[in-house]
C-alpha cells in the first residue's frame, strides 16, 4: 500500500526516517512547497519523495504529522472515504470542552468523513521515534488503536515493516485513552518507551 506522511516537521521527519532506514517508499508534504522540503527529504533517504499535498493525499495510507487542530482544512484537501489514516497527533493544551469531551483521535475521524483512522506513533518524542527500533535484541513498541479492525490490521503490518512491534489498545475511546493527550494532562502510555521481546 502507498504511505505518505503530511507534515514534515520533527514527528514528520522521524516518520520518514524510519521508511528510509527500511527502504520502503513514502512521500512526504508539508505547509511549504515541495521544493522547500526536497533537500531535507533527499537528506534522510532516497525512497522520502517531496510531493505536494495534493500528490501526497493519494497515497492510500495517510499519516497525520500535523499539529492538532488542522483536519478541519485538510478534510477539504481530499476524498477520505476508505482511506486509511495514521493519526500521530496530540491534543495536549487543548480544553476537553473544545473537543466536546471526546478522544481527539475520534475528533480527527469525525472531520475526514469516511476515512478508517488509526492512531498510532503520537506516544514517543520524535527524537526517540526517529532511533532505529531494534532495542538490544527487541523492537520499540507502537500501541495502535482504532474502531476499525481491519484497518488497525493493516497499520499493525505497516508498524511492523518499519521494525517496531504493535500493540493493539483496541477502541478509540477505550484503550485508545490510554495515548490521549489533552487539555493540560497526558495519558498513561505517552513517553512510555517499551520494548517488545520475542
Amino acid at each position: 500500500m502507498s504511505s505518505a506522511i503530511i507534515g514534515f516537521g520533527a514527528v514528520g521527519q522521524a516518520l520518514a526516517r524510519a521508511f528510509a532506514r527500511k527502504n520502503i517508499q513514502v512521500a512526504v508534504a508539508g505547509r511549504r512547497p515541495p521544493e522547500a522540503i526536497a533537500p531535507q527529504a533527499a537528506a534522510i533517504g532516497s525512497t522520502v519523495i517531496a510531493s505536494s499535498l495534493q500528490d501526497a493525499l493519494k497515497a492510500q495510507i495517510v499519516i497525520l504529522a500535523l499539529p492538532f487542530g488542522a483536519q478541519n482544512e485538510l478534510a477539504k484537501a481530499a476524498d477520505w472515504h476508505d482511506k486509511i489514516v495514521i493519526d500521530a497527533t496530540n491534543a495536549y493544551g487543548v480544553p476537553p470542552e473544545e473537543l466536546g469531551g471526546l478522544p481527539s483521535s475520534v475528533v480527527n475521524a469525525q472531520a475526514l468523513v469516511g476515512s478508517r483512522l488509526v492512531k498510532a506513533f503520537n506516544h514517543l518524542p520524535a527524537r526517540t521515534l526517529a532511533l532505529d527500533p531494534d532495542v538490544k535484541g527487541g523492537r520499540r513498541v507502537a500501541f495502535l488503536s482504532s474502531d476499525d479492525d481491519d484497518a488497525a490490521s493493516r497499520v499493525a503490518v505497516l508498524v511492523d515493516q518499519l521494525g517496531f512491534a504493535p500493540v493493539k489498545l483496541g477502541k478509540l475511546a477505550e484503550g485508545g485513552l490510554l495515548v490521549q493527550a489533552r487539555g493540560s494532562t497526558w495519558a498513561e502510555l505517552i513517553f512510555q518507551d517499551l520494548v517488545k521481546f520475542n
